[in-house]
């Protein structure tokens, strides 16, 4: 299973921001939404940073509340890792785990294209698990 098939499934719409949007938007963004991140990007739409519930609750708790009313830019995370569309599941389990994220923005040529999360990854590997187990007890039946 890869990427493309994740995509496929789930879609492909993404909310993003740009780097110049308060921090108290996004929150609300991630609220109203009921998500866990949202890509930031330049005017170009080019990927600049990630930001997630944890990085808003690690800058409220260095900075207290009035970081509320700062830009994005100031708690988003700059080295974004990204996937591309032919990679695999197992590819995209390992990147999350070893960098410990939940999300990660699918970008082809430069460009945004999706947003896989461990959830969706889940998902698509439980899917799979059972289809493997459906053809083995129907191998056995009709062997």
């Amino acid at each position: 299973m890869n990427v493309a098939a994740i995509l496929k499934l789930k879609g492909r719409d993404v909310l993003t921001a740009p780097p110049s949007t308060k921090l108290l938007d996004i929150a609300q963004l991630l609220g109203e939404h009921k998500i866990g991140c949202i890509v930031i990007v330049d005017g170009e739409g080019s990927v600049v940073g990630i930001v997630s519930e944890r990085d808003i609750v690690q800058e409220l708790a260095r900075a207290g509340t009035s970081v509320m009313d700062e830009p994005v830019e100031v708690c988003m995370t700059k080295s974004v890792v990204s996937c591309r569309e032919a990679d695999t599941t197992d590819q995209l389990m390992g990147e999350m785990t070893a960098h410990r994220f939940r999300h990660m923005p699918v970008v082809e040529r430069g460009r945004l294209v999706g947003l896989v999360s461990i959830g969706d990854v889940v998902r698509m590997r439980i899917a799979e698990a059972e289809m493997e187990a459906a053809a083995m007890r129907e191998y056995i039946a009709t062997g």
